[in-house]
């Protein structure tokens, strides 16, 4: 049977040798974002800036197309439109007009009289409403908070599920991806609204999710190779996960690809929004995010010398049989009862004699492989 690979099982790409590259690149873009933010800004849509909003319901199918370019030459500026419950129903958003409430109504009756003009006096106006400047500040309040406290509580997730190194990786490639999407915004002058911050939320959702794969197969790696270099054994994590991570990119990507395509005007920001994120996700959890723990030093969990962080030559084992639990819990069992109720014996009747030195547990080994041995001697 025939099957697709894009990626092969088993990779040996040195991505890890590779990361002070895609570190510079990747800060080059950020710095970019950070001054395109505060030199051009964000198109703020109606949702922020404020404007009027016209529930209007047809007949009939609503044609929203037509009613969209009958609108888009009464020179009100920004105006979008998209269905509202059912086929029937056009919620209408119209820039908000200079001047005070009477330049706002003028626009609403501008509205009114070129759509009863083009589709008939059938229409009903269920509902108009002016958002204010005050109504935009405060949405735009929201989504900060909303994105702040997102990242925030993956950052606390990251921390319980694995501990704090691989949650300060996490959410420096959360932040690369988030000051990177508004940065394309920023370039191309894309309307950012409510639903590119809904976008974004998702794009961090998506991310994390990329991440976590890959730090998962890290923390397995950290307690399989105790004795690997760090630089090594983050490669090998990465390259594991490497299939994943390109194959689910590129499912999401072309169900994205259909939105772009056939969604229409009212989700193409949104759609463009979401292949941005997926795109610079794939990159930050492939690139970033495990390079990031190069700097931070995750450790393996227990077991591990308390010299700190560990790269691979402080993940010995203790042998201290006051420093390690398993031998603490083996010392403490009682001793097995033996078999043929005389494996206390030598061969000539006499005991064996445990061995004066050494721990606990260690004579207890010794006197379990003595034992073994006679048994073994006796079936010969």
């Amino acid at each position: 049977m025939f099957r697709l690979r894009l990626i092969p099982d088993h990779t040996d790409i040195p991505f890890l040798r590779l990361r002070r590259g895609f570190f510079i690149f990747s800060a080059t873009l950020i710095v970019l974002s950070i001054v395109l933010l505060f030199a051009k800004g964000l198109n703020f849509g109606i949702d922020f800036e404020g404007g009027i909003l016209i529930e209007v319901g047809t007949e009939q199918k609503a044609d929203i197309a037509g009613m969209r370019a009958t609108l888009g030459d009464l020179g009100l500026g920004e105006v979008s439109l998209q269905e509202f419950g059912n086929e029937t129903d056009v919620l209408i958003r119209v820039e908000r007009q200079p001047g005070d409430a009477e330049a706002q109504q003028a626009a609403i009756t501008i509205v009114r009289n070129a759509l009863e003009k083009s589709f008939g006096s059938g229409l009903t106006y269920r509902r108009t409403e002016f958002v204010g400047p005050k109504v935009g500040a405060e949405l735009i309040q929201a989504g900060i908070i909303a994105m702040v406290l997102s990242i925030a509580l993956m950052l606390v997730y990251i921390w319980f599920r694995f501990e704090l190194p691989f949650a300060i990786g996490a959410i420096i490639a959360l932040m690369h991806d988030v000051i990177l999407t508004l940065g394309m915004f920023a370039l191309f002058g894309l309307e950012f609204n409510l639903a590119i911050v809904a976008a974004i939320l998702l794009i961090v959702g998506y991310s994390m999710n990329d991440t976590v794969v890959v730090y998962d197969r890290v923390r397995e790696n950290l307690r399989k190779y105790k004795k690997m270099p760090l630089i090594e054994l983050l490669n090998v994590s990465v390259n594991d996960t490497l299939s994943r991570t390109v194959m689910t990119s590129l499912t999401t990507l072309l169900a994205l690809a259909a939105l772009l395509i056939f969604g229409g005007e009212v989700i193409r920001d949104f759609t463009i929004a979401m292949i941005w994120g997926v795109v610079v996700g794939t990159y930050s959890s492939v690139f970033i995010a495990a390079a990031a723990l190069m700097t931070v030093k995750p450790g393996t969990g227990t077991n591990v010398v308390a010299s700190g962080f560990g790269a691979a030559e402080r993940t010995k084992s203790k042998d201290g049989i006051e420093d390690d639990a398993a031998l603490q819990r083996f010392a403490s069992l009682p001793a097995p009862d033996d078999e043929d109720g005389d494996e206390d014996e030598d061969e000539d009747g006499a005991p064996p004699e445990p061995d004066a030195g050494g721990s606990r547990a260690s004579r207890r080994a010794s006197s379990s492989r003595a034992r073994r041995n006679k048994r073994r001697r006796r079936k010969r």
